[in-house]
């Protein structure tokens, strides 16, 4: 479990709802709203300990270190307690969550002169990657001209239910740049929609797909060679 801080003191009394914005949350966002602005502590706890981790990865795209991750994420739970009675609801919780979290993780990567600009693709170099031209759309496409012939797919290797291929894909998402990594991990590992992780990151339906195809791309050939070597 991780150390957060406390919400005692944090959390008021319940406050009058923001309209008709807020009353169009999933009831499960309600709940979670209403026990929050209550005091509920037990409800904190279990919304730190379900979304901590998935925080730290999405705030090390934008910091040098987990351990500057951390102090990211605190401040964000500090941010998320002190706004919530502004919520008005005109997006999941868990996504307004993420975008205060991403908000501090910019301030302190801006402090840190290593700020790393999410939809700035440029930064994610592709140089000695080989893409067979079946991948892309026909340049005289009528739609899509140059995009991605496919969606990403979801995982279907058997090997994948085995411990150390899990691990494997844990160790190469790891290593995919930040914008990749953090949209890999919230649609793969977190299980969030697409719509939830556009709204959370503020990008691009498109940009969401590219970037997801390229991280799941590249674990899959990752994969897909450690298999190769363990072939007899």
């Amino acid at each position: 479990m991780p150390t957060v801080v406390s919400p005692r003191g944090s959390l008021k009394e319940p406050a009058a709802t923001h309209g008709a914005a807020l009353a169009q949350l999933p009831s499960e966002d309600l709940t979670l709203v209403d026990r929050l602005r209550a005091g509920d502590e037990a409800t904190f706890l279990a919304i730190v300990e379900k979304n901590h981790w998935a925080m730290i990865r999405v705030a090390m795209g934008y910091v040098a270190s987990e351990g500057v991750a951390e102090e990211v994420v605190q401040d964000a739970w500090v941010g998320i307690l002190q706004g919530l009675e502004k919520f008005e609801g005109r997006c999941p919780l868990r996504a307004w969550m993420f975008r205060i979290l991403i908000n501090c993780a910019k301030m302190r990567g801006g402090r840190e002169a290593r700020s790393v600009p999410f939809s700035a693709l440029e930064s994610e170099s592709s140089e000695g990657e080989q893409w067979p031209v079946e991948t892309f759309r026909p340049a005289d496409d009528p739609r899509w001209p140059g995009h991605w012939a496919r969606g990403p797919e979801r995982w279907t290797d058997e090997r994948l239910v085995d411990a150390e291929a899990l691990f494997r894909i844990r160790a190469e998402i790891e290593k995919l740049p930040p914008n990749q990594r953090q949209v890999m991990t919230l649609r793969d590992i977190e299980d969030w929609d697409s719509a939830e992780v556009c709204e959370a990151l503020g990008i691009s339906e498109a940009n969401q797909r590219v970037l997801l195809h390229r991280a799941r791309t590249r674990v899959r050939r990752a994969l897909a060679m450690w298999a190769a070597e363990g072939t007899p």
